[in-house]
């Protein structure tokens, strides 16, 4: 879900509105009179009475200095946008909110307010509005909400097509430092194009105790869905990287990692198709290792024939370079 970025700005600056775009602003705002400035800057959407969303009709500001103000903001019923104009920044303000209401946009003036308030209540502000003009600060908060917002994956039925044994190789096991619950796992596969969503050990086994936490992901040189539609290779995972967590209705959430361990083991060659596309992995030969069927349960990898079916993630047919997708053809095979 994508959230709201406004940067408030006391004037059209060009170092500053620059800034702003290419941090991804959703909208600059400025005082009356500097909406074409800003335009003459680059394509955004300009907060403003002489501009694209004008406050009073098409976004709201509201301040809020008692508790009888949030009774005002909760009768819009989040029709518009409403930015929030805290006279001391508080978090409680926006707790009550959010329990009320949506499309709530949360001022903030730095990085650490803009984290917090994206991820108060789990949900978060709908979006933040940055009153700062520092460009370092716009670009970290823009980094900040790309990196929280939650998108939603769209999951094929693939078709098994082949199980093959392949020589003792280097695998990685996520621990992640949240609870992952049954039909959560993460995405995973031989190329950035195609994944497997790999389920998590949240299953009971005659072999070992269920960990929650974990991902037993695949082969050192697999690559992994990231938030912002980013991959990396599993081997580059270490604690403090953040994943996406998928479930099997194709949700999506942040996690963090808080180890990898890479250990030789004896591997398997998963193979299957979907939509006339070829998806692989290399997963360790493990009963506790598994794939998640298109009803949301989980099944190992030893117990897997052609034909039987799994979720998986077709991605784009671009390249990625360092991760991030690319308007270039590269082959994997």
């Amino acid at each position: 879900m994508s959230k709201f970025f406004f940067v408030a700005l006391p004037s059209a600056d060009a170092k500053t509105v620059t800034a702003a775009i290419e941090a991804g602003a959703t909208a600059i705002m400025v005082p009356n009179g500097n909406a074409k400035a800003v335009k003459t800057l680059g394509k955004i959407s300009v907060i403003a009475q002489d501009g694209d969303m004008v406050p009073g009709k098409d976004i709201e500001i509201m301040k809020i200095t008692k508790k009888e103000d949030e009774a005002k903001i909760v009768a819009l019923h989040g029709k518009i946008p409403t930015i929030i104009e805290n006279l001391d920044w508080t978090i409680i303000p926006l707790e009550n909110l959010i329990s009320k209401t949506t499309n709530l946009v949360q001022s903030v003036k730095n990085e650490k307010e803009a984290r917090l308030a994206l991820t108060t209540m789990e949900r978060g502000a709908d979006g933040v509005c940055l009153f700062s003009e520092d460009p370092n600060v716009i670009k970290a908060v823009g980094n900040i909400v790309r990196e929280l917002e939650t998108p939603n994956i769209p999951l094929v039925t693939a078709k098994i097509v082949s199980i093959t044994p392949v020589e003792m190789s280097d695998r990685c096991c996520i621990d992640t430092t949240s609870l992952l619950p049954p039909g959560e796992g993460l995405l995973v596969g031989d190329s950035a194009k195609a994944m497997f969503l790999v389920h998590n050990e949240n299953v009971q086994s005659p072999y070992c105790d269920p960990r929650p936490f974990r991902v037993n992901a695949g082969a050192v040189h697999a690559y992994i869905l990231l938030p912002d539609n980013r991959t990396k290779y599993l081997c580059e995972l270490s604690a403090g990287s953040t994943v996406l967590a998928v479930n099997p209705q194709g949700n999506g959430r942040i996690v963090a990692v808080g180890r990898n361990k890479i250990e030789r083991r004896p591997m398997l060659l998963i193979t299957a198709e979907s939509e006339g596309k070829k998806i692989s992995l290399v997963l360790q030969n493990a009963e506790t290792i598994r794939l998640t069927t298109p009803t949301g349960k989980p099944i190992s990898v030893t117990k897997l024939n052609t034909g039987d079916e799994v979720l998986a993630y077709l991605g784009s047919a671009h390249g990625r370079h360092f991760g991030t997708e690319i308007q270039e053809t590269i082959t994997e095979q």
